[in-house]
């Protein structure tokens, strides 16, 4: 029996269920961030679905995305660690991959990008530019303090002898924006407009929650979770890195570990870094293993990499700009750089 193609409906029901109930979904595939990228950016969608006989057997979420330099691709999906397919057969996958090739060949993209988190053994052109770092948590506290390498661990607990104390609600969203905007202008990335916050916020309601670190009342790092299934996910996060305190981020993570684990969460997802950077390290000392993320590409394999030196140029002149002018130029640049 073939498999039929079909778009996603106004009816977002069917669709989120089969994403929760696969070992293959996150919350990129969700529609909440389909939501969270139409309203911040106006990216026109392709949220494609798999059926046989009535029954849905797979979905492909893409957005339309334009270059920097000109050109269009899809991307599954934009702004997020993981995306590409999510189904429950080969036949399925396959399917899917035909019916993204064809759409890009109709929006007159040069590649389909598929943010995979493991190989779909369809024989894509694969780039390995990033690895992701996750594992399993018990409701142990102490199970998961030993989980973590003893230098590291002893960082964890430097928050409490600087008097640093966390709290977690939904409230704070702006003023951890601010601290990762200037973490990012540090790292010489570009950062996406306040609104996508906001957005990612507003679409994942209670599954979307705001964790922040202060310090004398003062607010000195934040991170941005979600939350989906039974695992966490810090997704946007940062710190002051001020020289007179220390383990902020430590005692961060620490504290949303402890939460999730509270809260009944199984697994702790770092997200990706790419190999040999600062995020990278920092994750491997907590005693995280990195996984090979492959994304997968159909059509042409570009070159992307931040290694490339157009991008190493960019980035050192980004460190040295003022941060008010970052903080304009990046929300304009972001929507090119997904």
């Amino acid at each position: 029996m073939s498999l039929e193609i079909d778009l996603l409906g106004a009816d977002p029901i069917e669709w989120d269920t089969f994403v929760r109930t696969s070992d293959e979904g996150s919350p990129f595939h969700l529609t909440a961030w389909k939501r969270a990228i139409e309203k911040t950016f106006g990216l026109r969608a392709h949220y494609l679905m798999a059926r046989e006989q009535g029954r849905l057997e797979g979905i492909l979420p893409l957005f339309e995305v334009r270059g920097l330099l000109g050109g269009r691709a899809l991307i599954s999906v934009p702004y997020a660690v993981y995306g590409g397919i999510c189904a429950m057969s080969q036949a399925a996958r396959r399917a899917l991959a035909d019916a993204a090739a064809a759409v890009g060949r109709e929006v007159g993209a040069r590649y389909v990008e598929l943010r995979q988190r493991r190989d779909l053994g369809l024989g894509l052109p694969t780039k390995a530019l990033y690895v992701s770092f996750a594992r399993a948590i018990s409701k142990n506290e102490e199970e998961n303090a030993q989980a973590i390498p003893r230098k590291q661990r002893r960082m964890t607990r430097q928050g409490a002898k600087h008097e640093l104390f966390a709290s977690i609600s939904r409230n704070h969203l702006d003023a951890v924006y601010d601290i990762y905007a200037q973490s990012l202008r540090n790292l010489g990335s570009p950062v996406f407009p306040r609104r996508l916050f906001h957005a990612v916020h507003e679409a994942f309601d209670k599954d979307c929650q705001v964790l922040v670190v202060r310090h004398d009342e003062r607010i000195v790092a934040g991170v941005v979770t979600l939350f989906h299934e039974d695992q966490v996910l810090p997704y946007y996060g940062a710190d002051l890195r001020e020289p007179h305190l220390h383990g902020v981020a430590d005692f961060m993570y620490w504290e949303l570990m402890c939460h999730a684990a509270r809260s009944g969460y199984r697994v702790f997802d770092f997200g990706r870094s790419r190999e040999g950077t600062g995020s990278y390290h920092f994750k491997r000392h907590w005693g995280f293993e990195p996984v090979p993320l492959p994304y997968q590409y159909i059509v042409t394999l570009p070159d992307l990499s931040p290694s490339n030196p157009l991008f190493r140029r960019a980035t050192a002149i980004w460190k040295r700009l003022p941060l008010g002018v970052t903080n304009r130029l990046g929300p304009l640049l972001s929507r090119y750089l997904p």
